[in-house]
């Protein structure tokens, strides 16, 4: 797995984000959310400018949201969806270069990290932004960036 090793502390912008949220498990709800938040894509793109694709969760309870950025405030939403306006925040950034299956070890490592070296975590969601398309981009060079929430 190649994930960095240490974080790049960031601003992540306000974003407009539509989304499924689901709660519970994280290995039973992401698949749930993400196959729901896919099937509406042509729906959302017919009047909207998507930007990209990432996850919002939260632990305890765990609360995971699968969805899009959007260029502007949402037009004729897909009632599958809902929207927000994301405030974003400071962010410390791993980025993992390979599949989404190894999203599991690499976020986990990712928490570990934070743990081991007193990193102050806000009562945010944490960020995962798939930074290139899973349709065109080989599996092995796929970048997901890991976003906690930091002070």
């Amino acid at each position: 797995m190649k994930l960095t090793e240490n974080p790049e502390i960031v601003h992540w912008p306000e974003t407009h984000y539509v989304f499924v949220e689901k709660t519970g498990p994280f290995p039973k709800i992401a698949p749930e959310a993400w196959q729901i938040a896919q099937s509406v894509v042509p729906l959302l793109a017919e009047n909207n400018q998507i930007t990209g694709g990432m996850s919002l969760y939260r632990m305890s309870p765990n609360v995971y949201r699968a969805g899009f950025a959007l260029a502007a405030e949402p037009v004729k939403l897909p009632p599958e969806l809902r929207y927000e306006l994301f405030a974003g925040g400071t962010y410390s950034k791993f980025v993992l270069t390979g599949p989404y299956s190894d999203l599991p070890a690499a976020t986990g490592r990712v928490w570990e990290w934070i743990s081991k070296n007193d990193i102050t975590v806000r009562p945010d969601f944490a960020i995962e932004r798939y930074a290139n398309d899973p349709r065109t981009t080989p599996e092995d060079k796929l970048l997901t960036e890991i976003l906690i929430p930091t002070a």
